[in-house]
């Protein structure tokens, strides 16, 4: 089967198209500006790959927890192309795929998963490799730095720039590595999801929806005044 990815959970604008055996992925730091970018990206996958948007089996998205402005855009624009193409969408953890990004980079079957949330919090969850499927340790949630216990166990490798903005804590969860380089891509996206659209586990686009983690969408004064960023 043939799946569209997108993934705009943070900074990076990122796109692949694949069927498991090839992947075509488009990968681009756009900061904020992701609605500008992720159709071209979506274009440029297609056309490398030779396929039309009628030729995909569905289309999978990041759907968070993330920037907020970033999971919408590829929350509308999965449903979007799925409704107009008639096509079931799969709506994908971003920690999820970060830790599926981490594991395909560095060999690690126990990810912390950790983004920058702003705000001083971070959104964090824990998973486990077990054969070819993954095991959600510890559940998506967001927290401050200090709130958070490692997972049980040793040699767990830490992913995300969560470790970039609190660098000490690695070290605080007791993580044998990190990589605050890495981050998720449309590629792991499509490579979790795909297995789940073969499962027929597909939704209707206007069912597939975000995940926020957080539901606060705006600053009070003094926060905004204090420099602070959802």
């Amino acid at each position: 089967m043939r799946i569209l990815a997108l993934e705009t959970s943070t900074e990076w604008c990122s796109v692949a198209a694949g069927d498991g055996a090839r992947w075509i992925a488009r990968d681009e730091p756009t900061g904020p500006a992701h609605s500008e970018r992720a159709l071209a990206l979506v274009e440029a996958v297609l056309a490398e790959a030779g396929w039309t948007l009628a030729a995909i089996d569905g289309i999978a998205f990041g759907a968070g927890p993330g920037s907020f402005t970033g999971i919408r855009v590829a929350c509308g624009l999965a449903q979007g192309l799925a409704l107009g193409a008639d096509r079931p969408v799969v709506p994908v953890p971003t920690l999820a795929a970060l830790a599926h990004a981490a594991w395909g980079t560095s060999g690690a079957d126990r990810v912390v998963a950790c983004l920058d949330a702003r705000m001083r919090e971070v959104y964090v969850a824990a998973y486990a490799r077990s054969g070819s499927a993954w095991c959600e340790i510890e559940a998506p949630r967001v927290l401050a730095p200090g709130q958070i216990a490692g997972p049980d166990g040793d040699d767990w490798f830490g992913a995300g720039n969560g470790f970039a903005a609190y660098p000490g804590l690695a070290v605080q969860l007791g993580l044998a590595r990190a990589d605050a380089t890495a981050r998720p891509t449309a590629r792991a996206v499509g490579e979790l999801a795909l297995p789940r659209l073969v499962a027929g586990e597909g939704v209707a686009a206007a069912d597939a929806l975000p995940l926020y983690v957080r539901h606060r969408v705006a600053l009070t004064t003094a926060e905004r005044e204090a420099g602070a960023r959802l």
